[in-house]
């Protein structure tokens, strides 16, 4: 019997970047916006728990990614469509970044993230305006 864990959330990417996408077909720049925000809506999972994250994505979703949030060091949202989906970019220990593309509810799964890192590391994240802080004491 495998170890049980508490899913925060599960799913593919918001529907919203995918309609506002495909609004903006007729403009012809936004093409290759369309075609990525379709092939996201299709290949792209997430699974967020208690132990984990993991993004389940690639060619036909054949490419799996886990991370244990003992790895994590930072993490950076950008709130996206009002705020109802965004991105945000998760640096682990070893300095590599994992993108986490038209995520919903961004604000609400940065915080859940948090707060399980706080609980595995004892250090939360910092904020943009401590991270620049501190840029500028370094120098």
């Amino acid at each position: 019997m495998g170890i049980k864990e508490e899913t925060f959330y599960e799913g593919g990417p918001h529907v919203g970047d995918l309609i506002f996408h495909l609004v903006l077909i007729p403009l012809i720049v936004f093409i290759p916006l369309a075609v990525g925000a379709i092939v996201r809506a299709i290949w792209l999972r997430y699974k967020i728990t208690d132990r984990r994250i993991s993004v389940i994505g690639g060619w036909m979703g054949k490419d799996r990614t886990d991370l244990v949030y003992s790895e994590i060091v930072d993490a950076i949202t950008v709130p996206r469509g009002l705020g109802y989906w965004g991105d945000m970019v998760v640096t682990l220990s070893d300095g590599s970044r994992l993108e986490l593309r038209s995520l919903p509810s961004c604000r609400e799964i940065y915080d859940y993230i948090n707060e399980r890192v706080i609980a595995k590391n004892g250090v939360p994240f910092l904020s943009i305006t401590e991270k620049a802080e501190a840029a500028a004491q370094a120098t």
